[in-house]
């Protein structure tokens, strides 16, 4: 789906459930969310703590004060949620406890067409993934068609009554349209909705038949076709921008002059680069050029022996609570982390076939395969995320060993976690060794490297007043009021770049180095966005006057303005 969340607790749950959640949780968050959906009034206002506790089950950490949410954008946002979760999980066909339905039998059942289903899913038919005769297929669990059916019965009916245009009807669609383009009476889009209204059709079918007629008839076109010209990588990205902003195809088409398909080229252009930008490592294995191995390498993690209950290990104490939390995942078996990391890194394998076709021709990039791409990249990186939480405990453990007076536990932590997840990204798993063994000795390695630079730093510019500073309170500021007051700067922080444009956010995100990115220099940022340097300079000053103006308004008082 192209549209954008329109609430920002909503984008953010996304972000938080399909990256870390595991997948029974995902799972069973379809189930609530569909049912919430089914629930949902646009004439009434929701509590984000009772949406979030009816999504995860959980009620969310109090921290300001209550966020109301309209009903309409909730229910608009909790569509693009259970798609976007949706997409990220698949389902084994006899996993399913009632009939599954595919987009096939869905259409022969209500005499409707794939697009009309399309539609559908976009008014709330919750569609899911699920691996039908070794393939990933869309589904339907046949609970959701009855209750979409139910809600949007008139819809439905509607498209059930739909028949074949007759050639007289074709040639008054024709009659109309050149009628209204020769008064002036607005765009293809335009002619197309009034047509509509008039004949009882869908405006995509008359703007379909116009096209068509203009493809077939260039010596006596109903639309003057847009002259060609040649655009510049700047006019590109701001194409591929304002669609991601939710411009439709037709208002870029008028507003850059340019042929339906040479839009969505540019835009297909444009999505292939950035996802070609991004650096893309896998570990071979012989297994991953044998089909028979496909089925085998995809399917479910191992499962335990009989009787045998998954491995926990008590948390040391004085940890805090969420360093205690970590121990609360079960840890992998040998078995278990063999399979997840060889799952990993076959569909990363497989995702770089495809990047590697794409890069020869990025010009002719095809939409099937830049999504099958982002698909599989996002699961490896859910595969990924799931190793690297079975093992923050490691990091812990090992940092307690080496923390000593004179350094910070909670950096040594920090340090190690990075460790953790590049020790991910470069652990051969052919070898047969235990992940634990690698990972602790990169993350030993580390501490080797960083604690001696960190004390050097500390002798070189010692006061000799070190014992004073450590014994003295700060009595300049409540601890706990500090970090209170620290967690809703980054809350603030975070809502404001909400409100940016995806290109102003990345390049404000990268220039400052915030959550996390590296510093980045206007030159690099140009490179990456395909735009001059000058062009990000530009990007950067409106961004910051636009965070600016929000912070005014929200009275807020923030460091980085």
């Amino acid at each position: 789906m192209s549209e954008q969340y329109r609430l920002v607790p909503l984008r953010q749950l996304k972000d938080q459930q399909t990256r870390f959640a595991p997948r029974d949780q995902k799972v069973a968050q379809l189930d609530r969310a569909e049912t919430l959906l089914s629930e949902l009034k646009d004439d009434k206002r929701y509590p984000y703590e009772y949406i979030y506790y009816r999504i995860t089950g959980f009620r969310p950490e109090a921290d300001g004060p209550p966020i109301v949410l309209d009903g309409a954008d909730l229910r608009a946002d909790l569509q693009l949620f259970l798609h976007d979760l949706a997409m990220t999980v698949e389902h084994a066909i006899d996993e399913a406890t009632e009939p599954v339905l595919t987009v096939q039998e869905v259409g022969r059942r209500y005499n409707v067409s794939n697009r009309t289903i399309s539609r559908w899913r976009k008014r709330g038919l919750v569609a899911r993934r699920y691996v039908i005769n070794g393939r990933v297929k869309i589904g339907f669990l046949e609970s959701s068609v009855a209750r979409f059916v139910s809600e949007q019965r008139a819809r439905v009916e509607r498209g059930a009554r739909f028949r074949q245009l007759t050639d007289d009807e074709r040639d008054e669609i024709i009659r109309r349209a050149r009628r209204l383009a020769s008064v002036g009476r607005g765009r293809l889009v335009e002619i197309a909705r009034r047509i509509a209204r008039k004949m009882d059709r869908s405006t995509e079918t008359i703007r379909m038949i116009i096209n068509k007629y203009d493809r077939e008839n260039p010596d006596r076109p109903i639309l003057t076709s847009p002259p060609p010209g040649h655009l510049d990588d700047d006019a590109k990205a701001k194409i591929y921008q304002r669609y991601l902003q939710g411009v439709s195809v037709e208002n870029l088409v008028s507003q850059f002059k340019r042929t339906r398909s040479s839009i969505y080229r540019i835009i297909n252009e444009m999505r292939a680069a950035r996802i070609l930008s991004v650096k893309l490592e896998f570990m071979p294995h012989p297994s991953f050029d044998d089909p028979s191995q496909r089925k085998e390498i995809l399917g479910p993690m191992p499962a335990l022996p009989e009787g045998k209950a998954p491995r926990r290990s008590k948390p040391p104490k004085g940890l805090p609570p969420y360093l205690a939390s970590l121990y609360e995942t079960p840890l992998l078996t040998r078995e278990q982390e063999s399979h997840l990391f060889r799952k990993m890194n076959y569909l990363k394998y497989r995702a770089s076939l495809l990047r590697d076709r794409v890069e020869k021709d990025i010009q002719r990039a095809k939409t099937t395969e830049l999504d099958e791409i982002e698909r599989l990249q996002e699961q490896a990186l859910e595969i990924k995320n799931q190793i690297i939480s079975s093992n923050l405990r490691l990091v812990v453990s090992i940092a307690k060993r080496h923390v000593n007076p004179t350094s910070n536990f909670f950096e040594l932590v920090s340090d190690g976690n990075m460790s953790l997840i590049r020790a991910v990204e470069k652990f051969d798993f052919s070898r047969g060794n235990k992940f634990s063994t690698y990972a602790s000795w990169a993350i030993m390695k580390n501490f080797a490297r960083t604690i001696p630079e960190e004390n050097y730093r500390r002798d070189r510019f010692v006061t000799g007043h070190e014992e004073m500073f450590e014994s003295a309170p700060d009595t300049r500021v409540d601890e706990h009021e500090y970090e209170a007051a620290q967690r809703r700067s980054v809350e603030a922080v975070k809502g404001m770049l909400g409100r940016l444009d995806e290109r102003e956010r990345r390049i404000i995100v990268s220039r400052f180095g915030i959550d996390g990115n590296k510093e980045q220099t206007l030159e690099q940022l140009g490179r990456e966005l395909g735009i001059t340097k000058e062009r990000v300079r530009q990007i950067e000053s409106r961004a910051q006057d636009k965070l600016f103006r929000i912070a005014k308004e929200q009275r807020l008082d923030l460091p980085i303005l």
